[in-house]
């Protein structure tokens, strides 16, 4: 009997978006503040160390009590690609309104002031932007949770407290700690929201949260290379063919065989990247018989020959 490999399908999509710090910040606040983010392209996180602050949404399809989400010691909020939100002061201000442009004055002891200066701090925070630079960046963050607020997690606080230190020393192997750092808060994030409702938007979270859907998603990434079809993940699942297939469509956004090819996709960007393998040996290690039927395949999925973004690696 052959043991399969234990693969934790969460931690592999975040390891794919390969999280780079882009600036952690100490932030205090004091009367009425409001800072805007309209950039869904950095990823947002946020700490509240000490007093309370508002999340602030108005998108639209923006449920009410999605709309003004208080937050308080010990809270802590992700946003791996949330379209224009604002965090702000409890009281309403339309005054003081700082952005991603616009940064709030920085004291002299390293930390940011927002408010009316002179006030003593009312709340603090750890806030910081980190990037993806997966190539499959939008493919992935559709599988997780726009926003993720998990409530008085003080690993969590930690870990941002971790990466805030690691940004700010010049010790050896710093962009290696804070890369590991970043993997482990955002897995954290999204593990510890698992029982929150932040899963409640379709998604890898949501499929993982179905036992039977969580036995299918385990095997796909464990074997990705198997002749998958929906009957198959179904065995795995313990369901009926039709039972799988609308239970897999509603909890993780996509069909059974989109999830596999896109899977699919993305692993074989990796291998093209980062690994010296031939054409051949990527085809088979993600499900293909020959490296013409994957051309072809990766050709009509990404748009070009997979030859043709490998060579565009270095840009």
């Amino acid at each position: 009997m052959t043991l399969l490999p234990v693969i934790d399908p969460l931690a592999e999509v975040v390891s794919l978006l390969q999280p780079a710090p882009r600036y952690t910040k100490y932030v205090q606040g004091a009367g009425r503040w409001r800072v805007q983010r309209s950039r869904p392209d950095l990823a947002f996180y946020c700490a509240v160390l000490e007093g309370s602050c508002r999340l602030l949404r108005d998108a639209p399809g923006t449920v009410p009590e999605e709309a003004c989400i208080v937050l308080h010691a010990g809270d802590f909020f992700l946003a791996p690609a949330l379209q224009g939100f604002n965090v702000a002061s409890m009281e309403d201000s339309e005054d003081c309104v700082l952005d991603e442009d616009h940064p709030p004055p920085r004291l002299p002891d390293g930390r940011y002031h927002l408010g009316p200066p002179g006030l003593p701090p009312q709340v603090q925070l750890v806030v910081g932007h980190c990037v993806f630079e997966s190539p499959d960046t939008p493919l992935l963050l559709s599988l997780l949770p726009s926003l993720v607020v998990v409530r008085a997690h003080a690993r969590l606080a930690t870990l941002v407290q971790l990466v805030g230190d690691e940004y700010r020393a010049e010790r050896p192997a710093r962009d290696v700690v804070l890369s590991r750092l970043l993997e482990v808060l955002l897995i954290e994030a999204l593990r510890s929201s698992a029982d929150t409702g932040a899963a409640a938007t379709p998604g890898l979270l949501r499929g993982l949260g179905d036992v039977r859907l969580a036995a299918a998603l385990r095997s796909i990434h464990a074997r990705p290379a198997e002749e998958w079809d929906v009957a198959r993940m179904a065995r795995a699942a313990a369901l009926s063919r039709s039972s799988f297939f609308e239970r897999f469509r509603r909890e993780v956004g996509l069909a059974p065989m989109e999830y596999l090819l896109a899977w699919r996709m993305a692993l074989a960007k990796r291998l093209l990247l980062h690994e010296t393998v031939s054409m051949a040996e990527v085809a088979q290690q993600v499900g293909y018989s020959s490296a013409s039927t994957f051309s072809v395949a990766f050709s009509r999925h990404v748009g070009i020959p997979p030859s043709a973004f490998a060579r565009q690696a270095p840009a």
